[in-house]
């Protein structure tokens, strides 16, 4: 069995269309240089208001990826 050691990075995405696009946003684009991502955690949810609504959102995660032997 080989051992592995992983790295978390904190990321922020933003939606204007909801919390899962938020996200899929931030990993999308993470993706592009980061290799190896294996899980994401949730650790922080919020929007801005504009004019009495939700405009935006925004969602904090932190990925956790494999590091190269």
């Amino acid at each position: 069995m080989t051992d592995h050691i992983y790295k978390k990075i904190e990321l922020t995405g933003s939606s204007t269309a909801g919390i899962q696009e938020a996200i899929e946003n931030a990993v999308s684009k993470a993706s592009q240089t980061i290799r190896d991502m294996r899980w994401f955690e949730v650790v922080e949810t919020r929007g801005h208001i504009a004019d009495g609504k939700i405009a935006h959102w925004q969602v904090t995660i932190k990925v956790g990826f494999s590091l190269s032997e």
